[in-house]
Order: C-alpha cells, then sequence, then structure tokens
C-alpha cells in the first residue's frame, strides 16, 4: 500500500496516511483538529543526481559512452 500526503484546509496541518491506491480522504480527519477538510498533496521525491549517477547510468550504457 502506498503512502498517500495530505493537508487541512483549516489549519494547514500536513500529514502521511498508508491507504490503498485509489482511495481518497473519505473517513479521514486531521489528527491535529479533527476536520474531514482535507486535500491529497502530491508527494515529491528524492533522487541522487550527482556524478555518481551519472557514471553508474553510463556504466549501464543508457548514457554518454554507453551502447550506440
Amino acid at each position: 500500500m502506498p503512502i498517500y500526503e495530505y493537508r487541512c484546509r483549516d489549519c494547514g496541518h500536513r500529514f502521511e496516511v498508508l491507504q490503498r491506491m485509489g482511495q481518497g480522504p473519505e473517513g479521514l480527519v486531521c489528527p491535529k483538529c479533527g476536520v474531514e477538510a482535507l486535500e491529497k498533496q502530491y508527494s515529491t521525491f528524492a533522487s541522487n543526481t550527482g556524478e555518481t549517477a551519472q557514471r553508474g547510468t553510463a556504466a549501464a550504457g543508457c548514457g554518454p559512452g554507453g551502447f550506440t
């Protein structure tokens, strides 16, 4: 099950919920103020874009210096 992030429209509190794909905020309440007015947020994720990641891509034949 994926983790979804929600924001309370009343107090602005952000929190995460482990729930099935496709489920919405029905039945959820803000853990800070208890209100049901929630918005599902678009989560961001971290990725490594440094030199190490670039070398790994080239070594795998997917980037510059790989297969042609």
